[in-house]
């Protein structure tokens, strides 16, 4: 798992080395060494095929940094001065490197690519290679900051679509991988976080109780009405605040 929460897929197959040895070229990703199909486009790939392309993506860089350094190519003076490196290559090697630390959104992926000075053409057609091959997909990538989010850091829907569209997920696709977070999930969710929480805060009053717990659900997204009812309820059953 990486460290903002998002789950490390599973590894698949070998990959081209990604290598930022600082030259001026980078080295040109190519799909079918990475065991993706050409053919295949974005529509059809899914979740686990871009985990495990990303995953193979690590792979390949871990070994070459383990392996023994090549030797330094030695300029030549005559060419040197004028070779300028190719704005493709630059801007597929940098969206690789970033797509190695973890999933991203196109829209991430656009913005790091304008910080690094790149050209928007040269971006968007290199990101439209990217989407071809499922290295990027937005559908795909909804999906798993779901599942992470709400499974290890309990955040509610209403939470997640915030974030979906911070990372500029379209909201059609947010709704989509929301949807099977129902109300009655999201309760169950709020009512483990409740008491979990409450467990540590033995010998306070009920009110400072009830205050902090639903401080705590109304920062991960939470309803009112639903924080309310969950940190009533829990807080009362509580044993220590239950009358002989």
């Amino acid at each position: 798992m990486t460290a903002d929460g998002m789950p490390r897929p599973a590894s698949l197959g070998a990959a081209p080395a990604i290598v930022d040895d600082g030259s001026p070229e980078a080295p040109t990703f190519h799909a079918d060494a990475a065991g993706i199909p050409p053919e295949r486009s974005a529509p059809a790939a899914s979740a686990t095929r871009q985990a495990a392309a990303l995953e193979a993506l690590r792979a390949a860089e871990a070994a070459t940094r383990a392996g023994r350094p090549s030797p330094p190519a030695v300029p030549n003076p005559e060419v040197a001065q004028d070779a300028e490196p190719d704005p493709r290559s630059v801007a597929h090697a940098i969206a690789l490197r970033v797509l190695a630390l973890r999933p991203h959104s196109r829209a991430e992926l656009e913005r790091k690519l304008a910080r690094r000075g790149c050209d928007p053409r040269v971006a968007t057609e290199v990101l439209d290679r990217l989407t071809e091959v499922g290295l990027v997909d937005d559908a795909a990538y909804a999906q798993m900051l779901v599942q992470s989010r709400s499974r290890t850091n309990g955040l509610s829907g209403a939470a997640l679509r915030r974030e979906l569209r911070e990372k500029g997920v379209d909201d059609e696709l947010a709704t989509t991988a929301i949807g099977s977070l129902d109300d009655q999930t999201e309760r169950a969710r709020a009512e483990e976080l409740v008491a979990k929480k409450l467990r540590t805060m033995g010998g306070l009053d009920p009110q400072v109780q009830a205050r902090r717990l639903a401080a705590m659900l109304a920062r991960k997204g939470y309803p009112s009405g639903v924080a309310y009812a969950v940190v009533r309820d829990a807080v009362n059953s509580a044993a220590e605040h239950r009358r002989d």
